[in-house]
């Protein structure tokens, strides 16, 4: 009887979410987002997606992985606010302008209307930017945004995307035949020049190197996050699974080394999409699409520790 007392009452103090609402941001109120968060908040994140058709939610192209909307809830469990958006010209925030157009600058300067938002719908004084792969580099570009608290990098390339690229392509021997070309299109985007994409394979072509995306890729090509992380004078945490596929453990030495005073939170089991996979490469991109697959266990909670240790 004792135990069962105990155990009730420790449930009760787990602060329990409120219901999910819209929330916008942004000129017109045409950035979309989802906040939710229990009635007493100890702080607010944003959580910023990552690269290409990626919603608010973590679901994209690859599959329903419904990472952040799980993280969001996860949160809410230890007690803290969150906002998950869609990024301009998708889902929600379709109407917020052409998503070819856009630019880590110009993301940026979305979050800021995010933090404004947040700010005002939830009393913070200051508000969290969670970036999630290349989201993490959208929040070292805000960190100076006015009303940042500090940043958590979720999975975020500690390089230049270039040198992220190339040893994605050369993990997978699948991509043997396009090698060359995929490599000579990546130098001649870093020199800031775009690609004819007459003549490449249509994985390239059409896909990494698409000509409405070029503009991006040259501005994101010349970006160093480890230089970033210098300059974002704020409390950071940078969290890396060790069963990423796609972002490493030299992506996470290259962050938290940047600079001191970097706290840093590894998570073996975890691959990219912030849930615990299996070492083969097919069940873990696997974990990629599957829903019911739970947040890698511990996730949330070193995350709001984190946070709540500096307000």
């Amino acid at each position: 009887m004792m135990w069962i007392l105990f155990a009730a009452a420790a449930l009760a103090a787990s602060p329990s979410p409120g219901p999910e609402r819209e929330l916008t941001a942004g000129s017109g109120g045409l950035l979309k987002g989802t906040l939710v968060g229990p009635k007493r908040s100890a702080a607010t994140v944003i959580i910023i997606p990552g690269s290409g058709p990626t919603n608010r939610d973590g679901d994209n192209a690859i599959g329903k992985s419904q990472s952040y909307k799980l993280l969001a809830e996860a949160l809410a469990a230890e007690g803290l606010t969150s906002v998950r958006i869609d990024k301009r010209g998708m889902f929600g925030s379709a109407a917020a302008g052409n998503p070819n157009a856009a630019t880590i600058a110009l993301y940026a300067q979305d979050t800021g209307a995010w933090v404004t938002a947040a700010r005002k719908a939830t009393g913070a004084r200051c508000v969290w930017l969670a970036g999630h792969s290349e989201g993490g580099v959208v929040a070292l570009a805000a960190a100076r945004q006015p009303g940042v608290c500090g940043l958590v990098l979720l999975a975020t390339p500690g390089r230049k995307l270039g040198d992220t690229i190339r040893d994605q392509l050369r993990a997978n021997p699948a991509n043997a035949p396009i090698l060359a070309q995929a490599e000579a299109a990546l130098a001649t985007l870093e020199a800031g020049r775009k690609v004819d994409v007459a003549g490449l394979h249509p994985a390239l072509g059409q896909g990494l190197f698409n000509p409405a995306v070029q503009d991006f890729l040259i501005d994101l090509l010349a970006r160093d996050p480890a230089i970033m992380v210098r300059s974002a004078r704020l409390p950071l945490l940078v969290v890396q699974g060790g069963r990423d596929l796609q972002v490493t453990a030299a992506d996470a030495d290259a962050l938290s080394g940047a600079r001191p005073g970097v706290v840093r939170a590894d998570f073996p089991q975890m691959s990219h999409v912030l849930k615990d996979a299996p070492a083969d490469r097919a069940g873990n991109v696997a974990s990629y699409a599957d829903p019911a697959l739970a947040l890698t266990p511990g996730l949330a909670k070193r995350i709001a520790t984190f946070i709540k240790d500096r307000r």
